[in-house]
């Protein structure tokens, strides 16, 4: 199995130019100086918003083309065409003249001849940039609106005066490709992939990985229940769920395939638990840093309202492959193929560095990057516990160029993400897209979220996490919010739909790179995917309709607690629905009153729980009387 080559199928960012010997070494030292300078800038620079932006942009394509062909396939080592030098240096220096210039340029508002050129040419580097290392679909997207935006969103009657302001919208201002996704990108997401890049280094992702197997490896249909809660952890700190289903799907979908399950199953077990890791606290794909300027509160508040919905999906999934395991009688891992614990549980230091992470950012003493470079600290001091995963300066020198790399598929993606907002706030598409919406659902919210939950599926197809999320809430997230759900609410309900996009056909990568590990059906999968992951289906509607999930207007401790038991009932009793077996197998009917009886309790509210565990009951009952009537007939 080739996972370098399902990972350059399936993700963009692992499509990478091959650099060898002396040229590596200055390639590799460009890249962490990179990383060394966003550091400085965070801490210490005072610079100019559109200095420090515009800055940030040039070093991005610079080193964006150093690292991404043209095209994918086999790569020449040491060879980078002349055409991809022209563009590296065409698209740098187009925001360099902007850097030079900012105060002149900011103090005026028409811009040159020459600037709109410059302009245009910094956007299409940009454009070809994401196109390598992202992926066409976001910038079929931008195309379309741009072209839009040119022919009838301006209403100037002059063409070429509508290009000037288009560019000076989208390249010279900060309403564009200098929006909030590249300011939060280079002022909190950057430290954060930093972070990132040292903890891989220290071993911790192949930890989750060998802590789940001891956890639950041994329990019927173990190695699946290994890939959620490996998923769930590797997640809190990956940005990717494609690189995330082939990390610990390289491991886990074989084992589950070993064990009994089908392989269309096993792949998207782990597509499903490892595309959730996008939603669990506290990276969240680095979407929580956007949603929390965005909306205006701060990122621990985002990051505690996340938990709950967050653990309500991997309790679906979780519930799903075991449930599953049941009916199909498949077994656990034996002893022998078990990681011993007392071992692991000596290694739980490398847990520190996400530990201090999480203090730091739940005090609101401290900003957001001083958690991360802390965070970055510490990692680096518990490497040194571990010979085999000891952070030598080489390693240190080699995980800031890493973190550099990782860094251009996001603040690229993100720079176009700026300019799809920026049409659309300017040609006020979003007030079309509202009224549109709006006309066809009425005064009835519930249509109002289903046709709202359609558009973030479209548009997320293919898109990064971040990029996704500067979409939906650009696009989809004002409509909720005009049609009365509170904002964090309306926000938190886009992110989620434009996140499953990865599993939902035709276009569910991470579904298809698991597909991929498995030798499965990739259709079958992204089907059996989409189902494993009905929690991020239904969890939306509840918090969208009663915010209270989020923790939101509750009355204290009690309901609180009332809303987390009831909500994992419910999820409980529609995994068993949708899986057709609690104790045995479910006939049509108690699959039908179990998924009613789980609805009414994921919607918060006393009568609603009260009324869904009965229903509940009555199915469990009824899978308790079922059971036993087989087992006296088998037993006659």
């Amino acid at each position: 199995m080739d996972l370098d080559a399902i990972m350059k199928k399936y993700d963009k960012e692992s499509t990478t130019r091959i650099w060898e010997g002396v040229p590596k070494i200055i390639v590799t030292s460009i890249l962490a100086l990179f990383s060394v300078m966003c550091i400085y800038v965070t801490f210490f620079a005072t610079w100019l918003d559109e200095l420090r932006l515009t800055t940030f942009m040039a070093y991005i394509i610079f080193i964006g083309y150093m690292v991404f062909p043209a095209r994918k396939g086999v790569q020449k080592p040491n060879h980078m065409p002349w055409y991809d030098i022209v563009l590296m240096l065409l698209g740098s220096g187009s925001f360099l003249y902007f850097a030079f210039n900012a105060g002149d340029i900011v103090a005026r508002y028409n811009i040159t001849t020459l600037e709109v050129i410059i302009g245009i040419v910094g956007i299409l580097c940009l454009a070809e940039l994401c196109r390598r290392s992202v992926g066409l679909p976001i910038i079929i997207v931008a195309a379309v609106l741009l072209i839009y935006a040119l022919i009838f969103g301006l209403h100037n009657p002059n063409f070429f005066a509508r290009i000037t302001e288009s560019v000076r919208i989208l390249f010279y201002s900060k309403e564009g490709v200098l929006s909030t996704p590249v300011n939060v990108c280079s002022k909190y997401i950057v430290m954060f992939i930093i972070f990132g890049a040292f903890l891989e280094r220290t071993g911790v992702a192949d930890f989750f990985i060998k802590i789940a197997n001891a956890l639950v490896g041994r329990f019927s249909g173990g190695p699946a229940k290994v890939a959620v809660v490996a998923s769930a952890l590797e997640g809190m700190v990956s940005g990717s769920s494609v690189a995330n289903t082939v990390g610990s799907g390289a491991v886990t979908i074989p084992l589950m395939k070993k064990t009994g399950y089908k392989a269309e199953f096993a792949a998207a077990a782990e597509a499903s638990a490892s595309t959730g890791g996008q939603i669990m606290p506290p990276i969240m794909g680095a979407a929580a840093f956007l949603m929390a300027e965005t909306v205006g509160v701060a990122y621990s508040s985002i990051v505690v309202r996340a938990i709950l919905p967050a653990l309500l999906y991997f309790a679906g999934v979780f519930i799903a492959v075991h449930l599953e395991a049941k009916k199909e009688g498949l077994r656990g891992l034996t002893k022998e193929e078990l990681p011993r614990l007392k071992p692991l549980l000596k290694k739980t230091y490398l847990l520190l560095p996400l530990i201090v992470l999480i203090a730091l950012v739940g005090s609101s003493t401290r900003s957001i990057a001083y958690a991360a470079v802390i965070a970055i600290v510490v990692a680096i001091i518990v490497s040194l516990f571990n010979k085999e995963s000891r952070i030598t300066p080489k390693r240190l020198w080699e995980a800031l160029a890493a973190g550099a790399q990782g860094m251009i598929t996001v603040a690229v993606a993100c720079g176009i993400a700026g300019i799809v907002a920026g049409v659309i706030s300017v040609t006020g598409l979003a007030y079309m897209l509202f009224n549109g919406i709006v006309s066809v659902a009425g005064n009835h919210l519930i249509i109002a979220l289903f046709l709202t939950m359609l558009c973030c599926i479209v548009l997320g197809m293919g898109v990064p996490t971040t990029a996704n999320y500067c979409i939906m809430a650009a696009t989809c997230a004002p409509i909720l919010v005009q049609m009365g759900v509170p904002m964090l609410a309306a926000h938190f309900f886009v992110f989620y739909f434009g996140i499953v996009a990865d599993l939902t056909p035709p276009v569910a990568l991470a579904a298809y790179a698991g597909a991929a590990i498995g030798q499965a059906n990739p259709m079958k999968t992204a089907f059996t995917a989409t189902k494993l992951a009905i929690g991020a289906f239904i969890v939306p509607y509840v918090f969208a309709l009663n915010p209270a999930m989020l923790f939101i207007g509750t009355n204290g401790v009690l309901e609180i607690l009332l809303i987390v038991i009831s909500s994992f009932v419910g999820i409980f009793a529609v995994s068993a629905a949708l899986e057709g077996y609690i104790l045995t197998n479910m006939p049509w009917y108690q699959r039908i009153i179990s998924v009613a009886g789980g609805l009414l309790l994921i919607y918060p509210g006393v009568v609603t729980d009260v009324i869904g565990l009965s229903i509940v009951a009555l199915v469990v009952i009824l899978q308790i009387i079922t059971k036993q009537r087989r087992n006296k007939t088998l037993a006659a």
